[in-house]
């Protein structure tokens, strides 16, 4: 309960579903693929049967099946995009349950039983540096990286997005506020609710596939999208946002906000003629790791 699980083979069909095939149809510069070039040139591409996609779910499809050089390029690029779609979702988990040994609820105002958060009382590490580095991506050179950048830096904005927004609208996190027997409360652990119940204006950013998929888009090194005509980049960016988004909108519904210590003062605690009152302008203890 409370990990962030993301289910790939989503990400792996959502790829699919773009239908892309190699070569491309267009080409960076000089001409995409031509169906002559292949007939006059690849004495191996005679329309024999090849070897099908070795990957249960093809990201890639030839442009012609019956070309032994196609289906061999979409097997080999194909598990090379889907290696890099697993990856980096492995590296967000790693960041995300980073994040959450950091994450703290700060600045809450408690009166009663009710806390208020305003906007920006959930405060975390940026999840870029820790995509970045995490042990499963860290090694990747050259446009791998640059990828990885991309990805890191959009999936870490939607979610900053996400925590800068969220709030907690006077939930009843310490019913034993209501009414204390003394002059001052102790630091106590507010009762279990699900993560779901804090909202957030931005929560759209991180449960829909679709400002995650454009902020990868926008992150990427402008070079690369000259050099990838058809997208590819955008369709590997929508199957790791849709796997994400899913993961997330499960994580925010399972995750209990737990030990997020209250306390706070009664000023109308007056014995023996008011033995008991309500925790009055109380306040939370900031500190890590409230998330069970």
């Amino acid at each position: 309960m409370g990990t962030l699980s993301v289910i790939k083979i989503l990400g792996h069909l959502k790829f699919m579903s773009a239908g892309l095939k190699l070569p491309t149809a267009k080409a960076a510069s000089g001409d995409g693929f031509s169906n002559k070039y292949y007939k006059d040139r690849d004495p191996d591409s005679d329309g024999s049967p090849v070897a099908p996609n070795q990957i249960p779910i093809p990201f890639l499809q030839p442009q012609k099946p019956g070309y032994s050089h196609q289906q061999k390029t979409c097997n080999k690029i194909g598990k090379d995009f889907q290696d890099f779609h697993d990856a980096m979702l492995d590296a967000v988990q790693f960041s995300h349950n980073m994040w959450k040994l950091q994450a703290m609820f700060k600045d809450l105002k408690i009166m009663g039983p009710s806390a208020i958060g305003t906007p920006g009382c959930l405060s975390g590490p940026p999840l870029e540096s820790n995509i970045k580095n995490a042990p499963m991506v860290a090694s990747f050179t050259g446009n791998m990286a640059k990828h990885r950048d991309a990805v890191a830096k959009g999936v870490s904005t939607c979610f900053k997005n996400w925590q800068d927004q969220v709030m907690i609208p006077g939930l009843p996190l310490y019913p034993l506020f209501a009414a204390f027997p003394g002059p001052m409360a102790p630091p106590t652990p507010n009762i279990p609710v699900p993560l779901i119940a804090c909202p957030s204006a931005k929560v759209s950013d991180i449960i829909t596939p679709s400002a995650m998929t454009q902020e990868m888009d926008d992150a990427l090194d402008g070079g690369l999208k000259k050099k990838d005509p058809e997208k590819h980049y955008n369709a590997l960016h929508a199957s790791i946002a849709q796997a994400l988004s899913i993961g997330f909108l499960i994580w925010v519904a399972s995750q209990l906000v737990t030990n997020c210590l209250g306390q706070g003062p009664i000023p109308t605690f007056a014995p023996p003629y008011v033995p008991v009152g309500p925790v009055m302008n109380g306040s939370n203890i900031p500190a890590p790791n409230f998330m069970a």
